[in-house]
């Protein structure tokens, strides 16, 4: 289990933004960790209301937005547009070229979500997006698949042989770890006990294939696993 811990990650203020980058990303260059497998980037942000990113281009990434508080308004030029709340999941296959936005209208209250970059199976595909919604029944106590390729159980699909799974686990609930290959776990939110150590949010262990995986929760843990080939 390699650890990497949430204190050690790059952080930028921009003000209307606070950004925490598990992986190198903009400013934040560290060879060390460039991503792990095919993640290339988890990064979370916080977002004042009021503020957003403006309309910015992306090209060949397959980019995941999970939603942890607050509202995030989505605009693209493949004509999309949506409101994303906590448990939705969305995937914006950038391919060939898109352009997009996200953006906290809220007055009161900020947004906090994960920016998750994992790179194409196939590349200059035509763009493509999904988004669903996963209820925090499904996810509470157990393993709930949010992406893979082929989008089966009613996750959203992907550019890649990649599955996604999340989890919310309060104090002392625990569920079989689905089977996995090379292994990245993310605590999002709250505390967690992996493999006998404690997990705060942002911390985060690379597992190779054939290790041991448990994670119990101790205090209301949302946790994402990701299944990489």
């Amino acid at each position: 289990m390699m650890l990497r811990r949430a204190n050690e990650r790059g952080y930028a203020d921009h003000g209307w933004l606070r950004s925490f980058h598990t992986f190198s990303f903009a400013n934040y260059y560290d060879p060390q960790h460039m991503g792990f497998r095919q993640l290339r980037v988890i990064n979370e942000d916080r977002v004042k209301e009021g503020h957003g990113f403006g309309a910015h281009s992306h090209q060949n990434m397959e980019i995941i937005s999970y939603v942890l508080e607050g509202e995030m308004a989505h605009k693209d030029s493949m004509g999309n547009g949506a409101t994303m709340q906590p448990g939705d999941v969305q995937r914006m296959s950038a391919g060939t070229g898109v352009v997009h936005s996200e953006f906290n209208h809220s007055d009161d209250q900020g947004l906090h979500f994960l920016q998750i970059w994992i790179e194409p199976k196939a590349l200059n595909i035509a763009p493509g997006y999904e988004q669903k919604a996963f209820p925090i029944a499904e996810r509470r106590g157990n393993w709930r698949l949010l992406v893979s390729e082929d989008g089966r159980d009613g996750s959203v699909s992907i550019n890649q042989d990649v599955n996604l799974y999340a989890g919310i686990f309060d104090a002392g609930e625990k569920a079989e770890i689905p089977t996995v290959r090379h292994a990245w776990l993310h605590v999002a939110r709250g505390e967690a006990e992996v493999n006998g150590q404690r997990f705060s949010a942002g911390d985060a262990a690379a597992f190779e294939p054939g290790e041991a995986i448990e994670v119990s929760g101790k205090d209301n843990a949302e946790v994402l696993l990701f299944d990489l080939a």
